[in-house]
């Protein structure tokens, strides 16, 4: 970027050399003037009004206009010898909240960029200062001949000057406010909001100049030598008889363009038309906004879509609850099944082997013994079985 300005920034005691940059650019169409006859361009001449001939733009100087209409010749050396600081210098004068300052004095915005190595330094500190402090800065400099007010902040990694508006350029809004007599009701406030909250935010970055893009279709039309794309014409525009229906019928517009679905987080919902008993008096504009029954009716909805939400998940919870149960006291009763016939087979093999011993031993007495405690061994066996069987059992 070319810099249009060369200076320092007085910051207290400390001096920063920087360029100034314009730090935005018009993409308009400009157009010439011609002879519509001929086509000829129409050019604006330079031409002293004593001499009556053209002059270039070495031969033109400043003057200033007295009241009588006499010229008082100024030149460039008594532009330099202006008593003020201003002249190459952007002073911080004050560091103030953003909010302070109005958007309506805001003008041209400027990059501040340093100048040369040792500018970074002192650059970056003053960076780095405004953009924890979360202040501007406001500064006087002269720019093209006048001294102007200036605002600097953090953009990035760079600082962005704003030329401002003097407090006393900028007009009182006198007459430009409705009469007060005009009364706005409660439910055109909450319709209001509704349209708000469903039109949401938007990314500024998605929005572009389509003017300008459909100007440029037309002109390259009539360079091709074709005809110009035809525009649809204008929508008749209705003549609104009811606020309410506008804001109502504006309200189901804004949400089928969003795809039915609002992208704010209020509940948006289309008033019946009937009359309304009168609930309170109708306040008067510049009163504190209302939307408490909005609010009310949005918090009701929300407190019935809860326990919709906890009884069904109560319900399911119980079902799960009743299947589970189900399920283990099957699984407990094929385990204690298991478990006796694994007790019978035991006891099965057991006395058959204590049969098989009796007849090996010559011993009648010996036979005897064994058999007994192959039975009390089965016995206790049975026993301890019925006796996991009935753990189990209770511990399901």
């Amino acid at each position: 970027m070319r810099s249009i300005w060369n200076g320092a920034i007085s910051f207290g005691l400390v001096s920063i050399p920087v360029k100034l940059m314009n730090a935005t650019e018009s993409h308009a169409v400009s157009f010439r003037q011609i002879h519509t006859e001929d086509g000829g361009r129409i050019r604006y001449r330079k031409v002293c009004e004593l001499e009556d001939r053209e002059v270039s733009q070495a031969e033109i100087g400043k003057a200033y206009e007295d009241a009588d209409g006499s010229m008082i010749p100024i030149t460039d050396e008594d532009l330099s010898h202006l008593p003020i600081p201003t002249a190459r210098t952007i002073e911080i004068v004050a560091f103030v909240p953003r909010e302070r300052i109005d958007p309506l004095q805001m003008g041209t915005a400027y990059y501040l960029a340093a100048s040369g190595a040792p500018a970074a330094k002192p650059y970056t500190l003053l960076r780095e200062a405004l953009g924890r402090s979360d202040r501007v800065a406001i500064a006087k400099f002269a720019l093209r001949g006048r001294e102007r007010l200036g605002m600097l902040r953090v953009s990035g990694d760079a600082i962005v000057m704003h030329g401002l508006l003097w407090p006393d350029e900028v007009r009182t809004p006198e007459g430009v406010a409705p009469d007060a007599g005009v009364t706005v009701r409660e439910q055109e406030l909450d319709l209001a909001d509704a349209l708000m909250d469903t039109l949401g935010e938007i990314d500024l970055d998605d929005l572009h100049d389509e003017y300008r893009e459909a100007l440029e279709e037309v002109i390259a039309a009539k360079a091709a030598g074709e005809a110009p794309p035809e525009a649809p014409g204008p929508a008749e525009p209705g003549k609104v008889l009811d606020l309410m229906a506008a804001l109502e019928s504006s309200v189901r517009a804004a949400r089928e363009s969003r795809g039915g679905e609002g992208t704010g987080t209020a509940e948006v919902r289309t008033l019946e038309r009937r009359e309304r008993p009168a609930r309170r008096t109708p306040k008067e504009t510049g009163g504190k906004k209302s939307t408490s029954t909005a609010a009310g009716k949005t918090a009701a909805g929300k407190t019935q879509a809860r326990k919709s939400t906890s009884a069904a998940r109560k319900s399911t919870a119980e079902t799960d609850e009743k299947t589970t149960a189900k399920s283990a006291k099957t699984a407990h009763a094929a385990h204690t099944a298991k478990t006796a016939q694994t007790a019978k087979s035991a006891k099965t093999a057991k006395t058959a082997q204590t049969a098989k011993t009796a007849q090996k031993t010559p011993d009648r007495s010996t036979a005897r013994k064994t058999a007994a405690e192959a039975t009390a061994g089965s016995t206790a066996g049975k026993g301890a079985a019925k006796k996991t069987a009935s753990s189990r059992r209770r511990g399901a």
